[in-house]
């Protein structure tokens, strides 16, 4: 059930719609749907490439909400840095946790689905959903801390995990080229 209290959007601004994450409000427009006036909010998703437009009066029941603040963002993060959470569930039934946590919209469940996904040495693995649910729940964690920290949010993952001490991955494909051009033989006793 809605609450009373009204929320207030303006152009420019920032705000996350759940399943979608971290949008620009373009702009509020008005236009008539089935013979009545409708005003909407239509917010840009430039990661996606996507153009959304929310009903004004739905806006609240549809999740849509300001950014966080840096302090309840912090705090977020705080929290995926502590223990992994009970994995006594079956695998479908986490992974359907986790999407319905990340679809929240809320930094406090992303950050759940981040801390109990994300690996914890060099040598752990993760299934291939598994990795696909941990990146999007870093995707959305790293949206907003972005935009509140004035960075891109490549970046910004790159700092969520390096707070939450997350092992660099080892590229086992990696070619190890050497600057100089005395050849590409390893070094012998010759």
């Amino acid at each position: 059930m809605p609450s009373n209290k009204k929320l207030d959007f303006k152009t420019g601004q920032y705000v996350v719609y759940p399943t979608q994450g971290v949008g620009r409000l373009q702009r509020i427009e008005e236009q008539v749907i089935a013979g009545q006036p409708v005003k909407l909010l239509v917010i840009e998703f430039e990661a996606s490439h996507m153009t959304l437009r929310v009903p004004l009066e739905r806006a609240e029941i549809s999740g849509l909400r300001p950014l966080t603040t840096a302090k309840k963002m912090d705090e977020a993060i705080a929290s995926a840095k502590g223990r992994a959470g009970s994995k006594r569930m079956i695998w479908s039934r986490r992974a359907a946790q986790y999407e319905e946590n990340i679809n929240s919209g809320d930094p406090m469940k992303i950050a759940e689905v981040v801390r109990d996904l994300q690996r914890r040495s060099p040598a752990d693995t993760m299934t291939f959903s598994a990795r696909q649910l941990y990146l999007r729940a870093l995707e959305r964690m790293a949206q907003e801390f972005a935009i509140l920290h004035k960075m891109d949010v490549d970046a910004a993952s790159e700092k969520i995990e390096n707070i939450l001490g997350v092992p660099k991955e080892i590229d086992l494909n990696a070619v190890d080229v050497d600057d100089d051009d005395g050849g590409d033989t390893p070094d012998s006793d010759e």
